[in-house]
């Protein structure tokens, strides 16, 4: 794929159901999606869930989500710098509504699975919090939907906020190949919210094989970034405006797992995430 192909600015996959709607189809893969709904005040969505699972998260706004019988009120949250957000499990082969009296954003990180299992709530004080690396390489991960925090059958999904100035996603790492113990093969999307207006960052994706993807992406909010192979790093900051993204992955794996390969070059002089 190239840098076209890979890059997705604002309004590029729009349609008359959402604002972002990246499926296998159109990212050339078979199990990672990612939609964003945007709801005004009183409205509601529906929608199917076909052959993947589904977690709803409130980027902006709180909703409730109703699943065949069971109905969960999502608190949601101001934006996504605000806080962790609780959200909602839904499973495969089921019919949900999104309804929002105030109005709001909410993402649907999705992932083509086997298991059917039971529509869950979320509650935002179980999330898992990290803060990995220091410095200028300071972050702090949400593991609302790690693979260690939270049963899905193939989802994986957490939220990363990167202070203004920093790098994140660094050093470089790639999850492109299937190695028992060490390595799982996942596709990922990256979505971006940048803080503050006319604020922007970078990515780099760059070939971790001959004719393997290669990006270098301005991103403003709204953006998306698809990392079908490759080593994947730094996401950048820009100085004064923090930096947000909701990363999507699943893969091929009978074991749910994120298992990643730091880039050598980069290891060595940062020991990986600290």
């Amino acid at each position: 794929m190239n840098s076209i192909d890979l890059h997705l600015p604002k309004g590029t996959t729009a349609n008359a159901q959402y604002a972002l709607d990246i499926d296998p189809k159109l990212a050339g893969w078979t199990h990672s999606s990612l939609r964003v709904v945007e709801l005004s005040p009183g409205g509601s969505h529906t929608f199917t869930t076909g052959d993947s699972e589904w977690i709803v998260l409130p980027l902006e706004g709180g909703c409730t989500v109703q699943i065949e019988e069971k109905k969960f009120q999502l608190l949601g949250r101001d934006s996504v710098f605000a806080d962790v957000s609780d959200f909602a499990y839904v499973p495969r082969d089921a019919r949900a509504q999104i309804a929002s009296g105030a109005g709001g954003r909410f993402a649907l990180a999705g992932a083509k699975c086997e298991r059917r299992l039971p529509a869950r709530y979320g509650p935002a004080p179980e999330v898992p919090v990290e803060q990995r690396g220091s410095g200028n390489c300071a972050r702090r991960v949400r593991n609302f939907a790690a693979a260690d925090s939270f049963d899905c059958d193939k989802l994986i999904a957490v939220e990363v906020i990167t202070p203004g100035g920093n790098w994140s996603s660094y050093p470089p790492h790639k999850h492109d190949e299937h190695r028992p113990g060490e390595e799982s093969e996942l596709e990922e999307i990256y979505y971006f919210e940048i803080d503050g207006p006319k604020g922007l960052g970078y990515q780099r994706v760059f070939p971790s094989r001959e004719g393997g993807s290669d990006v270098l992406a301005e991103v403003r909010s709204g953006d998306a970034v698809l990392v079908p192979d490759g080593w994947h790093g730094p996401s950048i900051a820009q100085p004064g405006h923090d930096m947000y993204y909701l990363n999507v992955m699943a893969g091929p794996g009978e074991t749910r797992q994120w298992r990643i390969c730091f880039h050598p070059d980069h290891v060595e002089s940062t020991g990986g995430y600290r």
